[in-house]
């Protein structure tokens, strides 16, 4: 199939290009007729219904049944956008709440492959209140904790997106596809397209990739390797140290470490340490830190990990609430976290306030006390203060030789305290924050090798 068609590949088209030979099989809900002209009585709507049926050999916009990505099941439902612009109405809300459930009663992850207008106007109220229904049964497969991954494909817009791609746990989208809650035919004139497209999406922190269409196979099969269904899992293992640093004799020394600009950080632990790495993309709320890696990733031996990365610079809100999604989403999955802390500190301009900087470092804090899976820690830079320790999983934090960790940065412990800044090698001596010191204050777990 050729890649510039994908986006507008027919439902069936879409399904095939992921299950490939493993084959899909399709299923389909108990019939339950519209009266004439639906439930407005709209008039021409059976018409339209059937012309839409002779063009695209569908009896409604949706597809639903069972198939085989790479070597995963998994239930995939298919939007079938020349079926009245794939768009929601009774019939269709009946088959998407049949592939809920049909995930649900069978344990397995859901995949919809999206591509819509919204909801069907001729069919009224009728139609809109499916978009509750389809909450409704993504709620209940949350609460089994069975993974829901969409592709968006062009275009996804109103309820469709609102419901079934954008409450998905991992949103891909395929490039160029049209994606918003605003049709191109409702939104402002003068709207900025790119805000309605993947690819700006994904600058906005709505969408977690986007992905050419033949990579899209390879990425889905990942995707449901990491998010399972999974019996207990371990915790996850330590990362190995990547440097030989020594310890330092005093508290200078291991500020000066941790902020050495050779010392590997958050990129090169990670690439270390998993075989396969799926990013998540932003905090869903319009923003994205580009110096917070979150995600999910495969290790060698097969084990699946949710990861939170700092990479050194001050973390803003919207890296927390990105650390907080993927934390909250590892521990509904059953999947263990590993943190990597390296920060300075939270941003503190007057942007990371308005952003509520503080509500942000607070609800990750609150996701990691709340996780019931093992969350495990590896201090690889700067602790700094609260930032950081948002981050720490209490009782299994671990330190390299060239970390630190303090309650605050020694050169404003020593301005707090009117001390000259001659005096900031002692006051870093006196906050005791070498990584022995950790150790021995009960703070740290170990010193890694």
């Amino acid at each position: 199939m050729p890649a510039d068609s994908t986006a507008r590949a027919t439902a069936r088209e879409t399904i095939a290009l992921l299950t490939g030979a493993a084959g899909f099989t399709e299923h389909r809900p108990p019939p339950h007729p519209l009266p004439p002209d639906g439930p407005l009585g709209w008039a021409g709507y059976d018409a339209a219904r059937e012309r839409a049926g002779t063009r695209t050999g569908e009896e409604e916009s949706v597809v639903y049944g069972t198939g085989v990505v790479g070597d995963r099941a998994c239930v995939l439902l298919a939007f079938e956008f020349g079926f009245l612009g794939g768009s929601l109405g009774r019939l269709t809300g009946d088959r998407l709440a049949a592939a809920y459930e049909l995930a649900l009663t069978r344990r397995l992850p859901l995949l919809a492959l999206v591509a819509t207008g919204g909801s069907r106007m001729q069919e009224g109220m009728v139609a809109l209140t499916q978009l509750q229904r389809v909450a409704a049964a993504s709620t209940r497969l949350r609460a089994a904790g069975l993974p829901q991954i969409a592709v968006v494909r062009d275009p996804t817009t109103g309820g469709g997106w609102a419901t079934v791609g954008a409450g998905a746990d991992v949103v891909l989208a395929l490039p160029g596809a049209q994606v918003g809650f605003a049709g191109s035919r409702v939104r402002p004139a003068d709207a900025d397209p790119h805000a309605y497209s993947a690819e700006g999406q994904f600058a906005a922190g709505q969408v977690d990739a986007v992905v050419p269409p033949g990579e899209l196979a390879r990425a889905v099969t990942h995707w449901l390797r990491a998010l399972g269904p999974h019996g207990a899992l371990p915790a996850a293992p330590l990362p190995r140290a990547l440097s030989a640093a020594r310890l330092p004799e005093t508290g200078r020394e291991a500020v000066a470490a941790a902020r050495d600009p050779r010392r590997p950080r958050a990129e090169a632990y990670l690439a270390d340490y998993f075989g396969a790495r799926l990013p998540l993309h932003g905090d869903r709320c319009g923003g994205a830190d580009p110096g917070l890696l979150c995600g999910f990733g495969l290790r060698a031996d097969g084990l699946p990990v949710a990861y939170v990365a700092q990479c050194g610079t001050p973390t803003r809100p919207a890296g927390y609430r990105a650390a907080a999604r993927t934390i909250r989403l590892a521990d509904r999955l059953g999947v263990p976290v590993l943190t990597l802390v390296d920060t300075p500190g939270a941003a503190n301009d007057a942007e990371a306030e308005r952003a509520g900087a503080g509500a942000a470092i607070a609800d990750v804090f609150a996701a990691v006390a709340e996780a019931r899976v093992p969350v495990t820690t590896l201090v690889i830079g700067e602790g700094g203060s609260g930032g950081a320790l948002a981050l720490a999983a209490p009782d299994n934090t671990h330190v390299t030789a060239d970390s630190y960790f303090s309650v605050i940065a020694p050169e404003l412990a020593a301005a707090i305290l009117k001390r000259p800044p001659s005096e900031t090698g002692a006051t870093a001596d006196q906050l005791r924050l070498r990584p022995q010191d950790l150790l021995e204050l009960g703070f740290a777990r170990s010193i890694v090798s």
